[in-house]
């Protein structure tokens, strides 16, 4: 989920299937792990440095030198510098946990179930990157206008399994609303948790934003 909201589920080799029984998942050749841990040395650099000395004083040569790669590798994962503190590699996992629940599950239950394990697995593992990157979102107008798109791509990578579930195409309009309007829930969810000092029970926060869009939309 980019965005951060990008968030994730686990990423365990292991995922239950849709009757339940635990089954493997495919692990990545060296290619793409070396790839991932490349991506993960760069934003990993990024979020220290914004840290330390803010968002905007921060350059893509600084993030560069400190991954120790170059800056046209930087830009070669991250086509600009709002990528860096805004993507993830979560996504896949997301699709991979939608399509491991049980079969029959309505698609907003699988969804759900997904994205409040995806959330609260962040939180536990990566407590401090998701802070800083809520608060970026919240705070520089360059990421809060980014993570619009970042969360449509998410949308995208979803609607497959969302619309296998629901027996329709994934560029079925009701699919593209559907997903949408989830990923553009939760985005809001994540800017009020920022805007509020990051007091609230993040988790606690989308299971209310599941409950409006499970209600119909009704106030």
């Amino acid at each position: 989920m980019a965005a951060s909201t990008r968030t994730t589920a686990r990423t365990s080799p292991r995922a239950a299937s849709r009757d339940g029984v635990a089954e493997d998942r495919p692990r990545p050749g060296l290619r793409e792990r070396k790839k991932i841990k490349t991506r993960i040395a760069i934003r990993t650099a990024a979020y220290r440095l914004i840290a330390e000395q803010g968002y905007d004083a921060t350059t893509v040569e600084q993030i560069a030198a400190a991954a120790e790669v170059s800056p046209s590798t930087v830009f070669r994962y991250f086509p600009a510098k709002e990528d860096i503190v805004l993507t993830d590699e979560h996504d896949a996992a997301m699709v991979a946990a939608l399509n491991a629940r049980p079969a029959g599950e309505p698609p907003l239950a699988s969804l759900r179930a997904v994205l409040t394990e995806a959330v609260a697995s962040v939180a536990e593992q990566e407590p401090g990157e998701l802070r800083l990157r809520t608060r970026l979102m919240s705070e520089v107008p360059a990421l809060r206008a980014r993570i619009t798109a970042t969360m449509a791509e998410t949308s995208q990578a979803l609607a497959a399994p969302i619309a296998a579930r629901a027996g329709r195409a994934p560029d079925d309009l009701e699919v593209r609303i559907f997903t949408a309007a989830v990923m553009g829930a939760l985005r809001e969810a994540m800017l009020h948790w920022a805007e509020r000092g990051q007091k609230d029970d993040l988790a606690v926060l989308v299971d209310r934003t599941m409950d409006v869009l499970e209600g119909g939309l009704r106030l």
